[in-house]
């Protein structure tokens, strides 16, 4: 990415880009994503699903190419709508979103016929932290439980349960596999414990990736180990969205040293992961169009946190602020995940208010 020169930039009340109606974008984003790849799952009435291109490379058939982790951050962005429609006092937008979460949660679970669990426990994760979110939702603008959503959480936090054992010394696998552990699955989960009032488990998971996949040098969580007759053997790629779930989870789960270390993981992310224009970096590929969104998500929350202390505040609001500047006016995404990514920037930029 390319932006205004020096770190930080001039224009905006933090530095970088100048101040945007961030709602207005979220707002457009979103109906641009519901336009150009939300449709009825084979057309079945209270369904909703997300091609994976738009415009797709073949006519949609009933079991058409589909990525479950993504779907369940689509899923995350509506809910983001959501809430943003509450925070407005505008209802009626939060019940439509609702209403659209309900039927893409169910959607999900049609195209992945007819269940919540898969092969991969952090698509799972993924999968219960929205749904968890979509509850919220429900509970906040309709004042009762969303049920197909508790369904969700529960059978898919009983999967999570089951991918946790004592190899390598606890945390999670990546797969049914179970030959690999790692921050996607980790992060998220240990946020899902937390939020879900398993706070044991959460630290116990947050704690097991301090020790085995924190990077001194860099301050930043590495990818994943796998275990081995040699010993561990650490993957020690960093990406973007690893640093997100890891970073709410510390806040979630409230203590004072998770939110130290808190603050040094938004200092480490604007130290290593931010580009000369201020905003954090874009990773390359179809999953990696919805890294950096992911981060984005969770440095708005460490944003808003009392518990961190202000400069840290000031720099997660930054990094939002200046990465949604970076992707105003860029061109339409062509696949789901991209697309997706820039909706959920725009919801983060939003959320922090003016």
């Amino acid at each position: 990415m390319t932006g205004n020169s020096g770190r930080h930039g001039a224009g905006g009340p933090d530095g970088g880009h100048p101040p945007a109606d961030w709602g207005v974008l979220a707002a457009a984003a979103a109906g641009a994503v519901h336009a150009r790849f939300g449709h009825r799952l084979m057309r079945l009435p209270g369904t909703w699903i997300g091609a994976v291109a738009s415009p797709p490379a073949q006519a949609p058939v009933p079991w058409s190419e589909w990525h479950y982790w993504w779907q369940a951050h689509y899923l995350d962005a509506v809910v983001d709508a959501g809430f943003r429609g509450l925070r407005g006092g505008n209802r009626e937008a939060a019940a439509q979103d609702l209403a659209r979460g309900r039927s893409l949660l169910r959607g999900i679970m049609v195209r992945n016929f007819g269940r919540f669990p898969n092969f991969y426990y952090d698509d799972m994760a993924w999968l219960a932290l929205a749904a968890g979110r979509l509850d919220q939702l429900s509970r906040a603008a309709a004042g009762r439980p969303a049920a197909l959503a508790g369904l969700a959480s529960s059978t898919l936090t009983a999967q999570l349960h089951a991918a946790h054992d004592g190899v390598l010394g606890g945390g999670l696998y990546w797969s049914r596999k179970r030959d690999y552990k790692n921050t996607p699955v980790n992060g998220p989960a240990a946020l899902h414990f937390a939020r879900i009032g398993e706070p044991d488990r959460g630290r116990a998971v947050a704690d097991w990736l301090r020790a085995l996949l924190f990077d001194d040098a860099s301050g930043l969580y590495l990818d994943g180990v796998h275990p081995s007759g040699r010993g561990p053997e650490v993957e020690r790629a960093i990406y973007t969205y690893n640093q997100g779930p890891v970073l709410a989870a510390l806040l979630e789960l409230d203590h004072p040293r998770y939110a130290g270390q808190a603050a040094e993981l938004v200092a480490a992310i604007e130290r290593r992961l931010a580009t000369e224009g201020g905003g954090l970096r874009l990773e390359p590929g179809a999953d990696g169009g919805l890294f950096t969104g992911i981060l984005c998500r969770y440095l708005a929350i460490a944003a808003g946190d009392p518990r961190l202390p202000a400069p840290a505040r000031t720099t997660a609001a930054r990094l939002v602020r200046d990465t949604a500047g970076e992707l105003v006016g860029a061109p339409e995404p062509r696949m789901l995940s991209a697309a997706v990514q820039q909706w959920t920037v725009f919801e983060a930029a939003a959320a922090l208010g003016s």
